[in-house]
Protein backbone atom coordinates (compact mmCIF):
# COMPACT_ATOMS: atom_id res chain seq x y z
CA UNK A 1 0.00 0.00 0.00
CA UNK A 2 1.43 3.60 -1.25
CA UNK A 3 1.60 6.54 1.23
CA UNK A 4 -0.14 9.84 0.55
CA UNK A 5 2.08 11.92 1.95
CA UNK A 6 3.67 14.66 -1.02
CA UNK A 7 0.37 14.89 -1.61
CA UNK A 8 -0.35 16.73 1.42
CA UNK A 9 2.73 18.39 1.21
CA UNK A 10 2.56 20.18 -1.80
CA UNK A 11 -0.46 22.89 -0.19
CA UNK A 12 2.25 24.25 2.40
CA UNK A 13 4.12 25.18 -0.36
CA UNK A 14 1.86 26.47 -2.68
CA UNK A 15 0.20 28.58 0.19
CA UNK A 16 4.01 29.76 0.98
CA UNK A 17 4.45 30.80 -2.81
CA UNK A 18 1.14 32.95 -3.38
CA UNK A 19 2.08 34.43 0.28
CA UNK A 20 5.56 35.56 -1.61
CA UNK A 21 3.61 36.76 -4.55
CA UNK A 22 1.19 38.77 -2.34
CA UNK A 23 4.33 40.59 -0.60
CA UNK A 24 5.94 41.32 -3.78
CA UNK A 25 3.35 42.97 -5.24
CA UNK A 26 2.87 45.47 -2.39
CA UNK A 27 5.84 46.11 -2.27
CA UNK A 28 6.04 47.42 -5.59
CA UNK A 29 2.90 48.96 -5.10
CA UNK A 30 4.34 50.62 -2.21
CA UNK A 31 7.42 51.75 -4.17
CA UNK A 32 5.63 52.80 -7.20
CA UNK A 33 3.22 55.22 -4.80
CA UNK A 34 6.61 56.11 -3.11
CA UNK A 35 8.38 57.36 -6.22
CA UNK A 36 4.75 58.81 -7.33
CA UNK A 37 4.72 60.87 -3.83
CA UNK A 38 8.55 62.23 -4.28
CA UNK A 39 7.99 63.06 -7.78
CA UNK A 40 4.40 65.59 -6.41
CA UNK A 41 6.56 66.88 -3.56
CA UNK A 42 8.94 67.95 -5.97
CA UNK A 43 6.99 69.17 -8.65
CA UNK A 44 5.60 71.33 -5.80
CA UNK A 45 8.96 72.50 -4.71
CA UNK A 46 9.86 73.41 -8.71
CA UNK A 47 6.80 75.95 -8.49
CA UNK A 48 7.68 77.85 -4.99
CA UNK A 49 11.38 78.16 -6.54
CA UNK A 50 9.94 79.41 -9.73
CA UNK A 51 7.68 81.75 -8.20
CA UNK A 52 10.23 82.77 -5.80
CA UNK A 53 13.20 83.35 -8.84
CA UNK A 54 9.58 85.59 -10.83
CA UNK A 55 10.57 87.86 -8.38
CA UNK A 56 14.24 88.40 -7.74
CA UNK A 57 13.69 88.91 -11.73
CA UNK A 58 11.24 91.38 -11.33
CA UNK A 59 12.88 92.64 -8.82
CA UNK A 60 16.27 93.61 -11.05
CA UNK A 61 13.59 95.31 -13.52
CA UNK A 62 13.99 92.63 -15.88
CA UNK A 63 11.28 90.65 -17.44
CA UNK A 64 11.29 86.73 -18.73
CA UNK A 65 8.85 84.09 -19.71
CA UNK A 66 7.29 81.81 -16.59
CA UNK A 67 10.72 80.26 -14.90
CA UNK A 68 11.68 76.35 -15.58
CA UNK A 69 12.50 74.62 -12.21
CA UNK A 70 13.77 71.30 -12.13
CA UNK A 71 14.74 69.68 -8.89
CA UNK A 72 17.32 67.31 -9.55
CA UNK A 73 18.69 63.97 -7.59
CA UNK A 74 16.80 61.16 -6.13
CA UNK A 75 14.91 60.88 -3.69
CA UNK A 76 13.61 63.97 -3.29
CA UNK A 77 12.20 64.05 0.02
CA UNK A 78 15.26 62.50 1.63
CA UNK A 79 17.10 66.26 0.52
CA UNK A 80 13.47 67.77 2.01
CA UNK A 81 13.93 66.44 5.52
CA UNK A 82 18.00 67.28 4.97
CA UNK A 83 17.18 71.33 4.06
CA UNK A 84 19.74 70.84 1.13
CA UNK A 85 19.13 70.15 -2.45
CA UNK A 86 21.65 68.73 -5.15
CA UNK A 87 20.78 70.66 -8.02
CA UNK A 88 18.66 73.00 -9.27
CA UNK A 89 18.33 73.89 -13.05
CA UNK A 90 16.11 76.96 -13.70
CA UNK A 91 15.66 78.04 -17.51
CA UNK A 92 15.08 82.01 -18.20
CA UNK A 93 13.56 82.46 -21.63
CA UNK A 94 12.85 85.96 -23.70
CA UNK A 95 14.78 87.76 -20.82
CA UNK A 96 14.75 91.44 -21.08
CA UNK A 97 17.25 93.56 -19.71
CA UNK A 98 18.26 97.29 -20.33
CA UNK A 99 21.56 98.93 -20.45
CA UNK A 100 21.10 102.53 -20.38
CA UNK A 101 18.02 102.96 -21.65
CA UNK A 102 18.41 100.33 -24.58
CA UNK A 103 16.63 96.86 -24.53
CA UNK A 104 18.92 94.01 -24.38
CA UNK A 105 17.48 90.46 -25.39
CA UNK A 106 18.73 87.16 -24.14
CA UNK A 107 16.53 84.34 -25.87
CA UNK A 108 17.63 82.01 -23.00
CA UNK A 109 19.61 81.99 -20.00
CA UNK A 110 20.27 78.62 -18.34
CA UNK A 111 21.25 78.70 -14.48
CA UNK A 112 22.13 75.44 -12.48
CA UNK A 113 22.60 75.67 -8.89
CA UNK A 114 24.08 73.16 -6.98
CA UNK A 115 24.22 72.74 -2.84
CA UNK A 116 21.24 74.64 -2.38
CA UNK A 117 19.80 75.12 1.13
CA UNK A 118 16.41 75.64 1.63
CA UNK A 119 13.98 75.07 4.47
CA UNK A 120 10.69 72.94 4.37
CA UNK A 121 9.17 76.21 5.71
CA UNK A 122 10.80 78.44 3.12
CA UNK A 123 9.35 76.18 0.13
CA UNK A 124 6.07 75.72 2.10
CA UNK A 125 5.53 79.33 2.73
CA UNK A 126 7.89 81.49 0.58
CA UNK A 127 9.85 83.33 3.80
CA UNK A 128 13.36 82.66 4.25
CA UNK A 129 16.33 82.72 1.85
CA UNK A 130 17.26 79.64 -0.61
CA UNK A 131 20.94 79.65 -0.86
CA UNK A 132 23.21 78.19 -3.37
CA UNK A 133 26.55 77.15 -3.12
CA UNK A 134 27.45 78.15 -6.62
CA UNK A 135 25.84 79.23 -9.89
CA UNK A 136 26.83 78.72 -13.28
CA UNK A 137 24.71 80.23 -16.07
CA UNK A 138 25.45 80.50 -19.24
CA UNK A 139 23.07 82.57 -22.04
CA UNK A 140 23.47 84.33 -25.46
CA UNK A 141 22.66 88.43 -26.30
CA UNK A 142 21.80 89.02 -29.43
CA UNK A 143 23.73 90.63 -31.80
CA UNK A 144 20.73 92.97 -32.63
CA UNK A 145 20.96 94.30 -28.74
CA UNK A 146 24.83 94.45 -28.97
CA UNK A 147 24.89 96.70 -31.96
CA UNK A 148 22.12 99.24 -30.48
CA UNK A 149 24.42 99.81 -27.32
CA UNK A 150 27.07 100.63 -29.96
CA UNK A 151 24.40 103.39 -31.47
CA UNK A 152 26.58 103.77 -34.97
CA UNK A 153 23.54 104.12 -37.74
CA UNK A 154 23.34 101.26 -39.80
CA UNK A 155 26.10 98.69 -38.27
CA UNK A 156 25.35 95.01 -38.02
CA UNK A 157 27.27 92.60 -36.06
CA UNK A 158 27.31 88.66 -36.66
CA UNK A 159 29.80 86.02 -36.07
CA UNK A 160 32.56 85.28 -38.49
CA UNK A 161 34.83 81.68 -37.96
CA UNK A 162 34.53 81.80 -34.40
CA UNK A 163 34.70 86.21 -34.36
CA UNK A 164 32.97 88.98 -33.79
CA UNK A 165 32.45 90.81 -37.51
CA UNK A 166 30.86 93.98 -38.25
CA UNK A 167 29.37 95.53 -41.49
CA UNK A 168 28.35 99.32 -41.03
CA UNK A 169 28.48 102.61 -43.66
CA UNK A 170 30.70 105.11 -43.49
CA UNK A 171 31.37 108.65 -45.13
CA UNK A 172 34.84 108.51 -45.43
CA UNK A 173 36.29 111.59 -47.30
CA UNK A 174 32.40 112.25 -49.07
CA UNK A 175 31.91 108.71 -50.52
CA UNK A 176 30.05 106.36 -48.75
CA UNK A 177 32.27 103.24 -48.02
CA UNK A 178 31.17 100.19 -46.65
CA UNK A 179 33.48 98.81 -43.49
CA UNK A 180 33.54 95.06 -42.64
CA UNK A 181 36.18 93.73 -40.13
CA UNK A 182 36.50 91.46 -36.80
CA UNK A 183 36.82 92.48 -33.50
CA UNK A 184 38.80 90.40 -30.46
CA UNK A 185 35.94 90.23 -27.94
CA UNK A 186 37.14 89.48 -23.96
CA UNK A 187 35.35 89.97 -20.41
CA UNK A 188 37.00 93.50 -18.79
CA UNK A 189 38.04 93.89 -15.05
CA UNK A 190 34.70 96.10 -14.96
CA UNK A 191 32.70 92.96 -15.97
CA UNK A 192 31.93 94.68 -19.66
CA UNK A 193 32.08 93.48 -22.49
CA UNK A 194 35.63 94.09 -24.68
CA UNK A 195 35.00 95.23 -28.33
CA UNK A 196 38.22 96.08 -30.28
CA UNK A 197 38.09 96.20 -33.83
CA UNK A 198 41.72 96.31 -34.84
CA UNK A 199 41.14 94.96 -38.83
CA UNK A 200 38.96 96.49 -40.63
CA UNK A 201 38.96 97.46 -44.30
CA UNK A 202 36.73 99.28 -46.30
CA UNK A 203 36.02 98.73 -50.59
CA UNK A 204 36.98 101.49 -52.74
CA UNK A 205 39.46 103.65 -49.81
CA UNK A 206 40.71 106.62 -51.31
CA UNK A 207 44.88 105.33 -51.53
CA UNK A 208 45.67 108.53 -49.43
CA UNK A 209 47.00 108.40 -45.63
CA UNK A 210 44.21 110.68 -44.39
CA UNK A 211 41.36 108.12 -45.92
CA UNK A 212 43.19 105.38 -43.57
CA UNK A 213 43.34 107.64 -40.46
CA UNK A 214 39.93 107.93 -40.60
CA UNK A 215 39.21 104.57 -41.08
CA UNK A 216 41.37 103.99 -37.99
CA UNK A 217 39.10 106.75 -36.11
CA UNK A 218 35.90 104.77 -36.98
CA UNK A 219 37.35 101.42 -35.52
CA UNK A 220 38.80 103.26 -32.00
CA UNK A 221 35.22 105.11 -32.20
CA UNK A 222 33.54 101.44 -31.74
CA UNK A 223 36.04 99.82 -29.96
CA UNK A 224 34.80 100.24 -27.06
CA UNK A 225 33.90 98.64 -23.34
CA UNK A 226 29.76 97.55 -23.63
CA UNK A 227 28.01 96.50 -20.34
CA UNK A 228 25.59 94.10 -20.35
CA UNK A 229 22.11 94.07 -18.16
CA UNK A 230 22.52 92.69 -14.39
CA UNK A 231 21.98 89.44 -14.67
CA UNK A 232 20.12 87.72 -12.26
CA UNK A 233 21.56 85.09 -9.23
CA UNK A 234 24.35 87.42 -8.82
CA UNK A 235 26.42 85.66 -11.76
CA UNK A 236 29.23 87.66 -13.00
CA UNK A 237 30.23 87.41 -16.43
CA UNK A 238 33.81 85.47 -17.38
CA UNK A 239 33.75 84.57 -20.81
CA UNK A 240 32.31 85.82 -23.87
CA UNK A 241 32.38 83.61 -26.85
CA UNK A 242 30.82 84.98 -30.92
CA UNK A 243 28.43 82.61 -31.85
CA UNK A 244 26.08 82.31 -35.37
CA UNK A 245 23.31 82.41 -33.06
CA UNK A 246 24.70 85.62 -30.35
CA UNK A 247 27.13 86.37 -28.35
CA UNK A 248 27.63 83.23 -25.69
CA UNK A 249 28.05 84.79 -22.09
CA UNK A 250 29.23 82.58 -19.60
CA UNK A 251 28.74 83.31 -15.39
CA UNK A 252 29.09 82.06 -11.87
CA UNK A 253 28.60 82.86 -8.73
CA UNK A 254 28.84 81.83 -4.76
CA UNK A 255 26.58 81.46 -2.13
CA UNK A 256 24.07 83.15 -3.65
CA UNK A 257 20.76 83.98 -2.67
CA UNK A 258 18.20 82.68 -5.92
CA UNK A 259 14.66 83.89 -4.28
CA UNK A 260 14.12 87.38 -3.04
CA UNK A 261 14.60 87.17 0.93
CA UNK A 262 11.29 87.76 2.88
Amino acid sequence: MSEAYPAYEERPRRRGRKVLVVLVVLLLILAGLLVVADRVAAGVAERAIADQVKQEIAKQHASSAPPQVDVGGFPFLTQVVDGRYERISIVLTDVQGSVEGNAVSLPRLDVAARNVRASLDTLRSGQGEVVAETVHGTGTVTYDSLAKLLDRPGLKLGEQNGRLAVTAPVDILGQQLTVTGTAEVTVADNGKVALRFNDLNAEGLPAVPLARTLLRNYARGISVDVPLPELPFQLNVRKVEPRPEGLAVTADAKDVPINSAS
